[in-house]
């Protein structure tokens, strides 16, 4: 590639100036000739093109465009130089370039393709700072993507932690109602064991009472049938219900002494016929009553099982029995026979 072009010449036109005005350093020259006054126009000074014109610098191109402007420069001083000599007739001014490699290299003639290195460079840096920039973009989009995920992914782990928590304090909870259940199941077995074996322990020694007891009282008969209970309503008795407990035995069946006592009564009673009372130690009243005989007088001290007369059918009775009733301290009602009986251990 060429480098710029020189300026075109002056036409030479022979002229009949004098000496006087002769175009030089005060003299004549033939050589110079005559010169007609020439001015540049756009056509004439068409801007330089070749390989010396260097593209626009970016960034770090601050040299290159130095260079660039700087030859500019010098080829606009050649031309107003020119344009002065011409206009104004005054001697051309020497003008030296300095040496430069950049300068030199923009007006150089030589197509080796190292002066093509500026202007490259310059294109390159460009280049490389737009494809920086889009790699840099490229960059800050995946950075942003990734702090995106990271901030989502971190969120999923947080909302599967809450899940987790939540879940093992469900699980905790669950477990801690069930160990509560269970040791309240176990407190209440627990319980009912322990009141079974107190029941039972209390049964047992009732029945040991009541054994001890029993070799302290009898029944007051022996080869009876219970044929009246207390209670029981009827017009056979006169206050409606029947006051005592009936043991019906044949005549001259023996009767005993159910506990320890004091005969208090032996006689005849009225409805009741032939009628025995035997106060026990804690003022117990008990009758036998409608009997045949009696063995007994009253202030007499009678041993349990001791014969205290027979069964008979004196007073208001349709057949022979005997009629048992019991007045806790000497009280004028009585109270059920069997249910006292049972308390002392027999079982009628």
């Amino acid at each position: 590639m060429a480098s710029n072009r020189p300026a075109p010449e002056a036409p030479f036109v022979p002229s009949q100036r004098s000496s006087s005005d002769t175009f030089g350093y005060g003299s004549y020259r033939s050589e110079e000739g005559p010169w007609e006054e020439w001015n540049p126009t756009e056509e004439s000074l068409a801007p330089a093109r070749g390989k010396h014109r260097v593209a626009k610098q970016r960034g770090g191109g601050g040299f290159a465009r130095s260079s660039t402007v700087l030859g500019v420069g010098v080829i606009a001083a050649f031309s107003a130089g020119g344009m002065a000599s011409a206009n104004t007739g005054k001697p051309p001014v020497s003008i030296s370039m300095p040496d430069l490699p950049s300068v030199g290299s923009l007006i150089s003639d030589d197509d080796s393709g190292q002066d093509a290195a500026p202007a490259l460079s310059g294109f390159g840096a460009e280049a490389s700072t737009a494809t920086d920039r889009s790699g840099a973009a490229a960059d800050a989009g995946e950075a942003l993507r990734e702090r995106i995920m990271a901030q989502a992914e971190s969120q999923q782990t947080q909302v599967a932690d809450r899940a987790q928590a939540a879940a093992e304090a469900a699980a905790a909870k669950a477990e801690a109602a069930a160990v509560a259940k269970a040791e309240k199941d176990a407190k209440a077995e627990a319980a009912a064991a322990k009141e079974k074996a107190e029941q039972a322990a209390k049964e047992k020694a009732e029945a040991a009472r009541l054994a001890e007891l029993a070799k302290q009282y009898t029944l007051p008969t022996s080869s009876y049938t219970l044929t009246a209970t207390f209670g029981q309503a009827g017009a056979y008795w006169s206050s409606g219900y029947h006051t005592g407990l009936d043991f019906a035995a044949p005549t001259g069946t023996l009767i005993k002494a159910v506990h320890s006592g004091t005969i208090t009564e032996a006689g005849w009673a009225g409805s009741y016929g032939y009628r025995t009372i035997l106060t026990l130690d804690d003022g117990t009243e008990l009758w036998f009553c409608h009997q045949s005989s009696i063995n007994v007088s009253a202030g007499q001290k009678v041993g349990t099982g001791d014969v205290i007369g027979r069964v008979g059918a004196t007073g208001n009775v349709t057949g022979a029995h005997l009629h048992l009733e019991v007045h806790p301290d000497g009280a004028a009602n009585g109270i059920d026979p069997m249910a006292w009986l049972h308390s002392k251990g027999l079982n009628p």
